[in-house]
């Protein structure tokens, strides 16, 4: 896909991350819509993978370790053929297999691990990348976070891991929104400078704007990139992203939109209402 069908992609994804929200009274709204862009770029450029086989042992793995940012993950891997859209009628619903979270990979093709307790998906991604190459496969692996995730130990201690054995085919992105779910990050526990923490870790650390289609694709295109160490992008993003009375507000990490809101914000998304 080229890069301006990527970008009228991510609206749509965005357009129906909403209108979910309002059907279901399901919340985590902003948080989805800060990941779409990067979600959009892995699953539709740089993710070697094959809805058809979504057990293949060499397809390259995608954890969502920021697990609140399912309903736009099961929108994208809809799209991408994972399983009808059809089915995604029945999100958040008692019984059904589409929850706020993401499930066991045994209740979902495709999906890599049950996430939603922050802090352990990178480290899970970072045991896959070290199960390739220990047994020779070439697949990569990349793990999608929160900035508040970043206050957890543990990605630090997976952090270290990872640089000492020099796992190049890991990709660490962090969503970094700029807000957790009760106030701004840095005012929360300080995390900047984030790139020269990665650095300072043993990472080949990048930043970008996360809502840079281009420079995402070409970001992903090079793993590994032949620094010979895993790699850390953070990805700069605005919670709400595309909807200019949600773009930075934290309100809407728990408000449900209305109907005349979903109006207007599909208005905004060039996307029909």
């Amino acid at each position: 896909m080229s890069i301006e069908e990527l970008r009228r992609l991510a609206s749509e994804i965005r357009a129906r991350i909403i209108e979910n929200s309002h059907k279901t009274s399901t919340p985590h709204l902003g948080s989805c819509l800060s990941c779409t862009d990067i979600l959009v770029a892995a699953y539709f450029h740089a993710l070697r993978i094959d809805p058809t086989k979504p057990r293949d042992p060499d397809r390259d793995r995608f954890i969502l370790s920021k697990g609140h940012g399912a309903a736009a993950l099961f929108q994208v891997r809809a799209i991408k053929g994972f399983y009808p859209e059809k089915m995604l009628e029945n999100y958040g619903e008692d019984g059904g297999i589409f929850a706020e979270h993401p499930p066991t990979p045994s209740h979902l093709a495709g999906i890599e691990a049950a996430t939603g307790s922050l802090g352990h998906g990178m480290p899970m991604g970072l045991g896959m990348a070290m199960a390739a190459r220990i047994q020779r496969q070439s697949y990569n692996v990349i793990a999608l976070m929160s900035d508040g995730e970043c206050n957890e130990g543990s990605i630090w201690e997976a952090a270290m891991l990872a640089a000492s054995q020099k796992v190049e085919r890991l990709v660490a992105i962090v969503d970094f929104n700029k807000w957790q779910a009760t106030g701004r990050s840095e005012e929360v526990l300080a995390l900047n400078p984030l790139a020269d923490k990665w650095r300072a870790f043993g990472w080949d650390a990048h930043e970008v704007d996360g809502h840079d289609m281009k420079a995402l694709v070409e970001l992903l295109s090079r793993v590994p990139n032949g620094s010979g160490k895993p790699i850390a992008i953070v990805a700069h993003t605005v919670k709400g992203k595309g909807v200019s009375f949600m773009e930075d507000d934290n309100n809407w990490h728990y408000r449900i939109p209305t109907a005349d809101e979903v109006v207007r914000a599909k208005q905004e998304l060039g996307v029909a209402a």
